[in-house]
């Protein structure tokens, strides 16, 4: 999905500039339920029409190519035309955005005519490839969105065992056998990892399957930060942990521990470092 923003922010001024040349060539956008199918014919992605009078209240169901929901009559869409951005005094567009009406990614056009306003989401997938900007390949797309969706869920799944487990064995073998410091370090470790987990999990869900806009070019370098670093404070517990064990037991396995915080020193130089690498290089472009 963050290729086809990607695609269409490369290619945005042509394909606006498309879409009201092709809008204004088509002449008036019927409205009423009998006609409506027509303007799916002439414009094979469009995935919704409505119309909302001057002040933006909606005077129509929503009109999608294959149904028609009443549920939309009437509803104030002053918000939505908020959110658009002006490009001429007849036509305004929004970011590409995921739709709560389709599920789908897409972009919406509000057409302003004498008495009314039209608004138009079109699919940025079919819209990208009716212009011949991506290759659509329906079927494996499905089935990629349908992996990731498996991927994100179970990882969560598993996020919430080793939070589950954490707190499980601290309130465990704190009844039963006495408060140690294993008992407050292991749990920490657990829900660390957990929480590592889940973020990778809600990253992968938002970027593939239910998409989140990103403003930011640099959102895939924080979100290995962010990763990285909930890494580094799990392995961080360890090595102390580590080092009380020691302490309590035999000095001369304390190289076992130096390795093991020195280990967790590189981690973080390195993640420095490309951080350092990630910015400059952002800068440059």
């Amino acid at each position: 999905m963050k290729e086809f923003i990607e695609v269409y922010k490369e290619h945005q001024d042509n394909i606006e500039a498309l879409i009201m040349n092709t809008l204004k060539n088509n002449g008036a956008i019927q409205n009423d339920i009998e006609g409506y199918k027509e303007n799916f014919k002439n414009f094979p992605s469009m995935e919704l029409l409505y119309i909302t009078d001057k002040d933006n209240i909606q005077t129509t169901a929503n009109i999608y190519r294959n149904k028609v929901d009443e549920e939309g009559r009437a509803k104030d869409r002053s918000y939505l035309e908020k959110k658009l951005m002006v490009k001429n005094d007849q036509f305004s567009f929004s970011e590409p955005y995921l739709s709560s009406a389709t599920g789908n990614i897409c972009i919406t056009i509000m057409k302003r005519e004498k008495n009314h306003n039209i608004f138009i989401d079109f699919s940025l997938s079919e819209l990208l490839g009716r212009l011949g900007l991506i290759e659509l390949h329906p079927t494996f797309d499905t089935f990629t969105k349908l992996f990731y969706k498996l991927i994100g869920f179970s990882l969560m799944f598993f996020a919430f065992l080793a939070i589950g487990y954490a707190l499980y064995s601290f309130f465990f073998q704190f009844f039963t056998g006495g408060f140690t410091l294993d008992t407050l370090f292991k749990p920490i470790v657990a829900i660390t990892l957990g929480l590592a987990i889940f973020d990778l999990a809600k990253t992968i869900l938002e970027r593939e399957v239910y998409f989140k806009s990103y403003g930011k070019e640099s959102e895939d370098d924080m979100v290995l930060t962010k990763f990285s670093i909930a890494i580094i404070i799990a392995l961080s517990i360890e090595a102390l942990m580590v080092v009380f064990k020691i302490a309590l037991h035999d000095y001369t396995d304390m190289i076992h521990a130096f390795y093991l915080i020195l280990g967790v020193g590189v981690v973080i130089v390195s993640l420095g470092v490309y951080n350092f690498l990630s910015m400059k290089s952002s800068k440059k472009d």
